[in-house]
């Protein structure tokens, strides 16, 4: 049995703003649910920002369409104890309309 292209289990979370004690609004993310996808290798590339170097990671996850899995919200995949956060920065169906391609930006510390 092989496991085929949609490999790769992820919780897919929408962020929620609660309002704090000092009258701003801090983020929560809420679980949607857990969905395949395939996350293919991400490329890295340094960028100077606030005059400082930081390493800017992006990667390409491939899943079924869904109408929840849009801009700003983001992806947790788990592996072998090590999580790893993307944030969907676009989200775009192929010409068929049977996958959805998120475009994702890496966060550091989520």
């Amino acid at each position: 049995m092989r496991a085929g292209r949609l490999r790769h289990r992820c919780m897919l979370q929408r962020p929620n703003r609660v309002k704090n004690t000092t009258g701003g609004f801090d983020t929560t993310w809420i679980d949607l649910g857990k969905i395949y996808s395939e996350i293919t290798l991400p490329t890295g590339r340094t960028a100077p920002v606030a005059e400082q170097v930081k390493a800017l990671v992006t990667a390409e996850i491939i899943i079924r369409p869904r109408a929840d899995a849009v801009a700003g919200y983001r992806l947790v995949h788990t592996a072998n104890g090590i999580a790893t956060t993307y944030l969907i920065e676009a989200a775009l169906p192929n010409n068929e309309r049977d996958m959805l391609r998120l475009l994702c930006s890496n966060v550091p510390n989520p």
